[in-house]
């Protein structure tokens, strides 16, 4: 799977092309249910931010710009507000935590996708466990609990400009560690 790939694939989307959409939900299905669910701790809800986004795939509500990042970083972004959304939607107090094994499979994915998924996963938990613990904090709450950046600096009362700074400053040095190992997370 390319950049190209996938940015071929999301012009024939925009084309309405059917089997472009499907091939899109096939290759992502997974990621993004997964992604969501982190943020929602919720199947349903989880399962609406997965249909949403490809409605707005389909829809042409949301533009991907090439110059401005990789797709799959872009795809992760609209699936996170989706879930954010969501989330403000239903106003859902109480959320229950779930372990990873228990994440949804699919009978279709490969062992070998598995596999490097599981490797990814824990490159990427490593790299961020050497992060100072304020980066790490602020990582935690926006990426993975979905919180906002407004929300973050409410609870720790600090400024806005302080956890905007502390999470440009995570994922630059978060980037530089992988980089400097060799491995990139995005392909």
């Amino acid at each position: 799977m390319t950049v190209n790939d996938d940015a071929k694939l999301y012009e024939r989307i925009l084309r309405k092309d059917k089997d472009a959409l499907e091939a899109m939900y096939d290759r992502y299905e997974k990621l993004l249910y997964s992604f969501a669910f982190r943020i929602t701790h919720d199947h349903t809800l989880a399962e609406e931010v997965l249909q949403d986004v490809f409605m707005k795939l389909w829809h042409g509500n949301r533009v991907y710009d090439s110059s401005k990042g990789k797709f799959t970083s872009w795809l992760l972004t609209v699936t996170r507000n989706q879930a954010i959304d969501l989330i403000r939607k239903h106003k859902k107090a109480d959320t229950v935590e779930i372990l990873e094994k228990d994440a949804v499979s699919t009978p279709e994915q490969s062992v070998e996708h598995e596999v490097e998924w599981m490797e990814k996963g824990e490159i990427l938990r490593e790299a961020v466990s050497n992060l100072k613990k304020d980066q790490q904090q602020m990582i935690e709450l926006f990426y993975f609990k979905g919180f906002t950046q407004q929300k973050i600096s409410d609870v720790y009362q600090i400024p806005l400009g302080t956890v905007k700074g502390r999470i440009r400053l995570a994922l630059k040095h978060l980037r530089s560690m992988l980089e400097k190992e060799g491995r990139v997370m995005d392909e």
